[in-house]
């Protein structure tokens, strides 16, 4: 782009581009401007060294137009003496910045897992950046321990964010350096044996929605428990359930079938939601959606105290639904398009030639299934 003197006006007039962000460069300071996202979004940038590096300041008009050229030319002036000073910002401001460059190249969902790990579990607010010290870091993660997986995301999370820090010009050292992953977790091969999978089913028909009903959805899909808690309305169709490609693990499309009894479940749903089938519980204030259920932590453990059975996770539905289906005869490519599966006996050349979509070949499998679900838990009240 053309350097111009840049002014709060002309700041305020630069329009979107269409696709990518442009950067306007300011004519009176050298490396310095401001970057516009296709979204609306304006940032101050700052770029120095032999390898044209660029570090953000801050957004406008939070950063007003003077503060943001006074920090740039301060710390154009510490790296040409030497100094590696980072640029001050709080934890809010770096995380705002940081979400703002995850969503320009990442998928939506893992835009949405940072979201959520970080403001749950790093609620730093307005303390700089650089004061965030390890021991404060690890004490947020080593809460987790009761939940291992969960703690593994958090760190991970906190660590690709304090990284993206340091090469934005934020932090010269994480507070996650040398710090390993917390936990460390073994492969589970937890299935459900039919009394358990049976004291599951009918205790989830008895518990409060939507836990109940998420439950009861889990164990006739075979679904993951993301994909059922993000479940959308319009997203439930004829018959069968389609999942986006930013709703799945693997980014793919998913459609699968809804035998009756899946159905039925679906269709005592309260619908208090437009979108969200399953909204979280404050989702709806002021009429404004926007989120769904993420209340596992809360529900599990209030769902599991009634319950007699050895510990299980909720995936361990799905590895017994799927080690059922293996019972029940059904092949295994079958198995692994319900279960949305991108690797496994159909894959190569194959892959690419097989386009049939095997869904009468799911709906007689999840008919079996279903068939077998009623044997174990005996007459469904629907």
């Amino acid at each position: 782009m053309p350097k111009a003197t840049l002014t709060d006006l002309s700041i305020r007039a630069l329009a979107p581009p269409e696709k990518g962000q442009v950067t306007h460069w300011d004519r009176n300071l050298k490396g310095f401007g401001v970057r516009v996202s296709p979204g609306g979004t304006k940032t101050f940038v700052v770029v120095h060294g032999v390898n044209r590096q660029r570090s953000t300041i801050g957004r406008y008009p939070t950063l007003k137009l003077a503060d943001a050229r006074k920090a740039a030319k301060d710390f154009l002036h510490e790296r040409a003496r030497g100094k590696h000073n980072p640029v001050s910002v709080t934890y809010s401001e770096a995380l705002s910045l940081f979400l703002d460059a995850a969503r320009q190249k990442n998928r939506p969902r893992t835009v949405r897992d940072y979201t959520r790990l970080l403001n749950r579990h790093f609620r730093f607010g307005k303390l700089k950046l650089h004061d965030i010290t390890k021991q404060e870091v690890m004490r947020r993660v080593n809460k987790l321990k009761n939940t291992p997986a969960e703690q593994n995301h958090a760190f991970v999370a906190a660590r690709v964010f304090f990284n993206w820090a340091i090469r934005n010009g934020y932090l010269t050292q994480s507070p996650l350096h040398m710090v390993q992953l917390p936990a460390v977790l073994t492969s589970r091969d937890r299935v459900l044996n039919d009394d358990e999978l049976k004291a599951v089913y009918l205790h989830a028909e008895q518990f409060p929605s939507p836990y109940g009903h998420i439950v009861r959805l889990l164990i006739l899909t075979g679904q993951r428990r993301g994909e059922i808690g993000a479940l959308q309305w319009d997203w439930i169709d004829d018959g069968k359930i389609t999942l986006p490609e930013d709703a799945t693990k693997n980014g793919r499309t998913h459609t699968f079938p809804l035998g009756a009894m899946a159905q039925a479940v679906i269709d005592d749903i309260p619908r208090i939601h437009d979108t969200y089938v399953f909204p979280a519980a404050r989702s709806h204030i002021r009429g404004k959606a926007t989120t769904h259920f993420n209340g596992w932590a809360k529900c599990k453990p209030a769902f599991d105290k009634d319950l007699d059975i050895a510990p299980y996770v909720l995936h361990d539905l799905r590895r017994t639904f799927a080690s059922n289906l293996a019972k029940l005869g059904t092949p295994i490519h079958v198995t692994e398009r319900l279960l949305n599966h991108v690797s496994g006996t159909v894959s190569g050349v194959a892959a690419i030639y097989n386009r049939h979509s095997y869904l009468p070949e799911m709906e007689t499998a999840i008919g079996m299934y279903e068939q077998f679900i009623r044997s174990i838990s005996g007459p469904v009240p629907h």
